[in-house]
């Protein structure tokens, strides 16, 4: 048995079983889907880029991005219908960052595993250097 919840996108009440959206929006987005693919499987709009595909739908930038990131739009039959990047807006056609941006981030996170590992070896050093004990003779 579902619980309730509000619908994500209308905030309505609705018994919440498999999605977050009630089933008004649900059959809207799916209505929105067929309108964008019927568009798209015509020969002369498969090479379509995402603003002309919004212009002459009217379905939002924002949900066709989704459709193409749940891979119901698979950008292998549609290669000019790329999306924003989430860092720097460059047009990709997977994922969420554009390879710079990917790039960018390993580094930055290379550089801070790098940081962290000479951190803990001068902690260590500090440390061997404290548990150093001296003991002297006196006159015997």
């Amino acid at each position: 048995m579902g619980e309730l919840a509000n619908c994500t996108r209308c905030d309505e009440l609705y018994v919440k079983q498999m999605r977050d959206i009630c089933k008004s929006c649900y059959d809207e987005e799916e209505n929105a889907f067929r309108m964008v693919s019927q568009f798209l499987r015509l020969r002369k709009n498969r090479e379509a880029t995402l603003p002309e595909v919004v212009e002459e739908t009217g379905v939002s930038k924002k949900l066709i991005t989704r459709f193409i990131k749940e891979k119901r739009l698979l950008t292998s039959q549609f290669p000019k219908l790329a999306y924003p990047c989430e860092t720097c807006d460059k047009n990709i056609i997977s994922g969420k960052i554009c390879s710079a941006c990917s790039k960018e981030l390993l580094r930055d996170l290379d550089n801070e595993t790098h940081e962290e590992e000479r951190a803990m070896r001068l902690k260590e050093l500090e440390n061997k250097q404290s548990a150093i004990y001296y003991s002297f003779k006196g006159d015997q």
